[in-house]
């Protein structure tokens, strides 16, 4: 008996509305319950993470058993990409499902000179008419205007930064419960990884008793390095002084993560809430050691380093426990993955780039989340058909490159010159998709001149 309903339920989890679950309960023994009523949410975000950095991902460099646990308690992507090679335009698609580039959101100047586009309806503003409480705990960059901010975007509550940020004493900083204005932060003990977990742990057993949906973008592992002494005295081994930075930064933001996943635990919410651990794009390599191995390339190009990141998904008894994901899966995937998880239903009209990844990740539908991905970023580009990329990088030749990924996940061999029939037929693809994009909204320039602005462009590929 145990066995058939283990089998059943990731697909009772996908189907079955939570009355209907509430009715099966029932019918089953008390070790198997599957939890009933509105299903919790929980998105961890890290910043300039390397695809290669997590333990689970083969650091045993850095320990990260509480991130690791996510897999180990879920589902670990192998082939997780976001929708841009960078910030803001990654949390874009993430937070409204939607390739950036539909709505001009194609470079990070967007969020320097104005934000998420008032039209574009957020995740958070989504559950927020379906009952749920919403905070965002950490980097926002979608917008530094009062009318850009996260509160104005379906979220109860903001704690963090308007955008990137010293670890200590941080700056464009906000505590909603305070005010909408920005804040200093005179305590020289303020650390915003720890921060963003004590408020966190402080915000859920504040909404303990609703369904809740709680965002925790973390600057970590973004420039500058900074961590607390007690962090780097984990890693006396490490003589690279940047390096070591980088290791006690990692460590902090395990430690955070655990005492949050322990705090829904305690609350008896584990096995009904939903966690995502994602980066918001691949590490940037020599400003912060990051690794992105074995992948080529790095933050801010299209090769594989860029846009392809740790993704990490665990629901207890919906989806299986320890299971490696090979297919393609994006950031656009989390909305409608978490709408239709929570009872909602999708609309056509949302016009979402991405998928409900429970009945792939579940095993109920043996195929594939995305036959093709897209990227844009400004002269760079990319399109994933199948296992065939072709892509135009920042570092490359300047044509059109094209590689097999499943058998060359480095992009080391160049097959365009003995495959032109596949170049031509990926290139007429992504041709058409980005004919549907729509044009920058910003240019890709800097509010402010000088360095900053001749970096951007370089960065840009200009």
């Amino acid at each position: 008996m145990h066995g058939a309903t283990d089998s059943l339920r990731p697909f009772l989890g996908v189907v079955f509305p939570a009355a209907v679950l509430t009715l099966v309960a029932l019918c089953l023994p008390v070790d198997r319950v599957v939890a009933a009523g509105p299903v919790n949410l929980l998105v961890f975000y890290a910043d300039d993470l390397g695809w290669g950095e997590l333990g689970c991902q083969g650091n045993n460099e850095i320990p990260t058993p509480h991130i690791d646990s996510i897999a180990t308690s879920g589902v670990r992507c192998t082939s997780g990409y976001v929708a841009a090679t960078y910030c803001s335009p990654s949390r874009a698609g993430l937070l409204t499902g939607r390739y950036p580039t539909r709505f001009g959101h194609e470079f990070n100047s967007v969020a320097n000179t104005t934000g998420l586009r008032l039209d574009q309806v957020t995740l958070a503003t989504r559950l927020k008419t379906m009952g749920y409480a919403t905070a965002a705990i950490g980097k926002w960059h979608l917008g530094g205007g009062a009318e850009y901010r996260p509160t104005r975007h379906g979220f109860d509550e903001f704690f963090g930064t308007l955008a990137n940020t010293p670890f200590f004493h941080p700056t464009n900083f906000i505590d909603s419960r305070v005010s909408d204005d920005i804040q200093k932060v005179p305590d020289d003990s303020f650390y915003t990884t720890d921060a963003y977990c004590e408020r966190s742990l402080d915000w859920l057993e504040k909404n303990k008793s609703k369904p809740w949906f709680l965002y925790v973008p973390f600057n970590a592992q973004h420039v500058p390095l900074q961590a607390p002494k007690k962090y780097l005295d984990r890693f006396p081994e490490v003589k690279d002084e940047n390096r070591r930075m980088f290791a006690a930064m990692m460590s902090a933001m395990d430690d955070a993560i655990g005492r949050i996943l322990d705090k829904v635990r305690a609350m008896g919410q584990e096995e009904n809430t939903l966690v995502f651990f994602i980066s918001d794009n691949g590490g940037p390599t020599d400003s912060t050691t990051s690794s992105n191995a074995p992948l080529r390339g790095f933050k801010q190009t299209t090769y594989e380093g860029g846009p392809r990141v740790p993704f990490l998904v665990q629901w207890k008894g919906r989806i299986p426990a320890g299971k490696v994901f090979n297919h393609p899966v994006i950031n656009l995937d989390v909305l409608p993955t978490i709408i239709s998880a929570s009872g909602g239903t999708i609309d056509p009209s949302w016009g979402l780039d991405g998928v409900d990844l429970i009945p792939y990740l579940s095993g109920a539908d043996p195929g594939r989340p995305h036959e093709t991905l897209y990227w844009r970023y400004g002269p760079q580009w990319a399109i994933r058909h199948g296992d065939m990329k072709l892509v135009v990088s920042k570092g490359g030749s300047g044509q059109p490159e094209l590689y097999d990924l499943a058998t060359d996940l480095g992009e080391s061999r160049d097959l365009a010159s003995s495959q032109p029939a596949k170049v031509k037929e990926l290139q007429a693809l992504w041709d058409t998709w980005s004919a549907e994009q729509a044009p920058p909204s910003v240019p890709d320039i800097p509010p402010k001149g000088g360095k900053a602005k001749k970096k951007a462009e370089s960065a840009a590929g200009a």
